[in-house]
Parts: C-alpha cells; structure tokens; sequence
C-alpha cells in the first residue's frame, strides 16, 4: 500500500485532481513564500474558486491559527464590489486552507510586465477601485500591510465605460499574523519591499495610514513603470523608504502636470501623520493634479471639492411630508407632493 503523502509534499502538479475539503484541484495559479494558490472546483456547488493552501507550518503555530481564524472570518464580513470574497477556510489534513471567488483574468503585475506605465486614466480609474476597497477594509478594523500590484487582480469591467474591474485580495492572512507569531526567522522581514511603509519597517504600529504609503508606491508604478525607490540591496531600499526623499515623478513622467509631484510626496511622506488620511483622499488629490490644478490644502489635509446640491431638493425636503405649501405663507394645502424627478419614469409627474 502506498504511504499516504501529506498536501505539501511531492511536487505541486502532484496535487492536481485531488480533493481538497470539498475542492478538486485543477491548476496552480499562483505562489508565494509561505503558500500556493489553485484554481479548483466546489464539488457542493460547482463553481470555479480560488484555493489557498498555506504551508503547514502555519499550521502548527496555535497563535497564528487563532489569528487566522479571526482574521478569515473579518475579511469575509466584508461585503464590498472590489475585495474578493472569502467562501470559506478552515484546516484539513493539516492545512490551512482558504476558498475564495476565483476571477478570471491577471493581477495587476503581470499587466505592468506586458504593458509598462499605464496611460493616467486607466491608472487612475484602477486606483479608485483599489482605494475604495481598502478604505472599506480599514472601516472594518483591517489593516492589509501587503498592498503590491500581485495583490490587485484586474478582471473585464462591465462596459466602455469601465473596462476593468479590480479586485483587492490576500486579506484573509496578514503580514501582522506571521510576524507576532515567530513563524519568521531572525531578521527577516515580512512584506514586500517595494511597497513597505517606514513605521512597518522600524516596528511601530501601524495603521491605515500604511496602507495609504503602499498604495501611493503601487499607483506610482502604474504611472511610472516602477516603485518610487530602486536600489541595489535590499537594505539600501529598506533606507531609502525610512530616510529619502523620492524623485519628482515628473522626472520619469515629464508628460504629467506637475501638480502630480507634491499629491506623491504627501502620500509617500515619512510620518503617517502627514499622509493623506485614507486612499479615496490621495486619488482625488491625483485625479485635481492631474487636470493641472493644483490641491487645495486645509491644514494637512487636501480638501474635498464643494458638495453640489440643488437647492430644489432642499426646499421639497423642508416641506411637510406629503403636502405641498400654497397661497400665503402659514396656509397648508391638502394637495400631494408630486413625486420626485427620480421617480417620474416609474409614477409619472404631475407638474
């Protein structure tokens, strides 16, 4: 009889056609360090996933397990249109397992290999999917830590008009889950460093405002080709994301506005405090550079364009609900309100 192998052993294409907690692997998609990513088939519903199978030493480690577990079920609280929705996880055979919506199409890296820079209004229509995710995620008391182009996956949109639709993923195990564990080695530090914050590399906590310094690295690439900081070693570039400045973007995009420059310089700065308070607030103080404008600034904060209200739907708000006033002022009439405008096509107007 054959000695039975556990999910990690062999090689990864051994894996293939096995079940997997109610999943038939059918291909590896994706790797990392500490876990391998399949696309497979829910044999309950018969629906393509995404399956994440962590390294089994996770496994072993009862404080990640516990992290993990509470984290998984956070990330799948979150019901939002650009973070991938987590199905399902839990352990088998010794292994941590993630079941995800499985997307059909490329993450964000591999569209930066084959397509370099991406002209500003793709750039920027992806950067508000992928802020508008992540300030819902800090809504919800996450914090992602690992914002990089490999976690960004970017599907067919709907039509003209949005023709990508992008995903965030990778909440379910954070960066903070390997590292309070002890699961690194001595020295090693979790993350990707082209896109690490400097409070993260020196220690201090963190929080959303990091996420705000990796996506402000992630968007410059887009624009740019690469991250704001290249260097030879990797503690050159652990030095320069604490104590550099980065160049002008201008200087590799010398087509953009310069407006550009000092909307990169806020959300790359050095103290989190000097940030932009969350990744909505840094697109749209890129989207006003890069019309040339420069941002308005109230204190350290850009301020938000004025809100446009038509004062018509104030004064219908203000009237008493179901009745509309009439003659001289203090007089009431039993006339009904005609519907509002958004409803015309459905009611009908009387006006």
């Amino acid at each position: 009889m054959a000695r039975e192998t556990s999910l990690f052993s062999g090689r990864p294409s051994e894996l293939i056609g096995r079940q997997v907690a109610g999943y038939r692997i059918e291909e590896e998609i994706g790797r990392g360090g500490m876990a391998v990513v399949y696309r497979a088939r829910d044999l309950r519903l018969d629906r393509p996933v995404a399956l994440k199978l962590l390294a089994p030493e996770l496994a072993r480690n009862d404080t990640f397990r516990r992290r993990f577990s509470h984290e998984s079920r956070a990330a799948a609280a979150i019901d939002h249109p650009h973070i991938v929705p987590v199905f399902e996880a839990g352990e088998t055979d010794g292994v941590l397992f993630i079941a995800m919506r499985y997307v059909a199409g490329s993450d964000l890296r591999h569209l930066l290999d084959r397509q370099g820079p991406l002209p500003p209004a793709t750039a920027v229509r992806i950067a508000a999917q992928v802020a508008s995710a992540l300030d819902a995620a800090h809504e919800h008391g996450l914090v992602h830590r690992d914002v990089k182009p490999g976690n960004i996956l970017v599907a067919r949109g709907t039509d003209s008009d949005h023709p990508e639709h992008a995903y965030l993923t990778d909440f379910g195990l954070t960066k903070k889950s390997l590292s309070l564990t002890g699961v690194t080695t001595v020295g090693q530090f979790v993350g990707t460093l082209d896109y690490v914050a400097p409070e993260q590399i020196s220690g201090k906590p963190v929080d959303a405002r990091c996420d705000v310094y990796g996506f402000a690295c992630v968007v410059h690439e887009c624009l740019t080709g690469q991250p704001p900081f290249r260097r030879d070693d990797d503690m050159a570039l652990l030095w320069a994301h604490q104590y550099d400045q980065p160049p002008p973007l201008t200087t590799l995009r010398p087509d953009l506005p310069a407006p550009v420059d000092a909307v990169f310089a806020k959300g790359l700065a050095k103290s989190p405090d000097a940030r932009y308070e969350s990744c909505l607030a840094f697109v749209a103080a890129l989207r006003t550079a890069l019309r040339g404008d420069e941002p308005e600034v109230v204190g350290e904060a850009v301020a938000h364009p004025p809100t446009q209200v038509d004062l018509r739907v104030v004064e219908e708000q203000r009237e008493p609900e179901g009745l509309v006033e009439r003659g001289e002022p203090g007089e009431r009439a039993t006339e009904p309100k005609p519907p509002p405008r958004w409803a015309e096509p459905f009611f009908g107007s009387r006006r």
